[in-house]
């Protein structure tokens, strides 16, 4: 199993503060055949310097520096573009991996011979204490998902052998969910694992912690992304709101 490359996808902007943990949770990995392309999205702080430190240690991990600030899904699609792996995985430089995740994963995506896979997850606070458990759905068809976003961009792993290199929408917020919908175009379903298997931290300030300000997006993506007519867009932003609610609890 482990001959099978896995490509790690990671932007960093303004990333110091937990990066080094997010790196951590990947060198820990007990499936070792991977690569992990981090892009500095022109960041302003230290964490570059933080990246290299590890290079120099392990020359698995790389750094692509952009010459502007261009926002995560340009950063994530520049790490796609530059990916050698069978298999796409994202992580955010604020979160991290339980030390089996690729082990457990990359198998049973071979077992079952699904093309995205994603998994249930812990949330934690900043100190890292944990906060609570988030169940994903065993199974989401395009349609499910625009009744809610049941997938953490943490979790995800996808088959380029199936997909081929799929890119992320270059909007300004919710690429990720943007990113699973398109996938979810050219196959029947997703597949979750109930196991939790990584852990998303929540920041104060962060951009995912504003979700008044993600519903514009919501609607732009049903409207401008989907195509969707009036009377299906309210029908899904509706059920999106009403399920969001819910979610965590």
């Amino acid at each position: 199993m482990q001959n099978t490359m896995v490509s790690i996808i990671m932007p960093s902007y303004k990333s110091e503060r937990f990066i080094a943990q997010a790196i951590e949770s990947v060198i820990s990995q007990t499936y070792t055949n991977w690569e992990m392309i981090i892009v500095d999205d022109k960041s302003p702080d230290n964490a570059n310097v933080i990246i290299k430190s590890y290079i120099e240690k392990d020359k698995r991990i790389q750094l692509i520096e952009l010459e502007q600030n261009s926002g995560p899904a340009v950063a994530r699609n520049k790490a796609i573009l530059e990916s050698k792996g069978r298999y796409i995985a994202f992580l955010d430089s604020d979160d991290m991996w339980i030390a089996t995740k690729l082990e457990k994963q990359i198998l049973w995506m071979q077992t079952k011979k699904c093309a995205l896979s994603y998994t249930s997850y812990f949330i934690i606070d900043e100190s890292g204490k944990e906060q609570g458990v988030f169940i994903t759905k065993e199974q989401v068809s395009y349609w499910d998902l625009l009744k809610t976003n049941s997938i953490g961009c943490l979790t995800v792993i996808y088959d380029t052998d199936t997909l081929g290199k799929v890119l992320m929408p270059n909007i300004i917020k919710k690429q990720d969910y943007a990113l699973w919908l398109k996938i979810l175009k050219q196959i029947d379903n997703g597949y979750g694992m109930l196991e939790p298997l990584a852990y998303y931290r929540i920041v104060e300030n962060s951009v995912s912690r504003n979700k008044f300000a993600g519903l514009k997006y919501l609607w732009n993506i049903y409207r401008d992304l989907e195509r969707l007519n009036i009377f299906q867009t309210l029908y899904y932003f509706a059920s999106y709101i009403y399920y969001g609610v819910r979610k965590y609890k």
